[in-house]
């Protein structure tokens, strides 16, 4: 396993998420991030996504992360994120800011 990865992700926070200030609640940013996901599944760009949909301000640069090592972020962001391969898309990970898609962009 690689020691750092390179990643993107969408971020959709929540009522009650860590740092949140989205008045959303739960089931609403499931279900919008479970819709957006699709939306990739059927084609649609991560990068395109993150900039118009995520409450991260990495969003902005669709999304980039840019190359982080084990131990950098929460545990379950980081253990989709080293699961992945270049290129693939995690399914929704809930952490505690909120839901994400991840992509391994390395």
């Amino acid at each position: 396993m690689s020691s750092t990865v390179r990643a993107s992700h969408i971020l959709l926070m929540y009522k009650g998420s860590m740092r949140s200030q989205a008045t959303r609640s739960k089931d609403e940013a499931l279900a919008e991030i479970n819709n957006i996901k699709e939306e990739i599944n059927q084609g649609a760009d991560f990068g395109q996504m993150a900039r118009q949909y995520s409450d991260c301000p990495s969003g902005e640069d669709g999304g980039d992360l840019g190359e982080f090592p084990m131990g950098a972020m929460v545990p379950e962001f980081e253990v989709a994120a080293f699961a992945l391969k270049s290129g693939e898309v995690s399914g929704v990970v809930e952490t505690p800011f909120g839901f994400h898609l991840i992509q391994r962009t390395d």
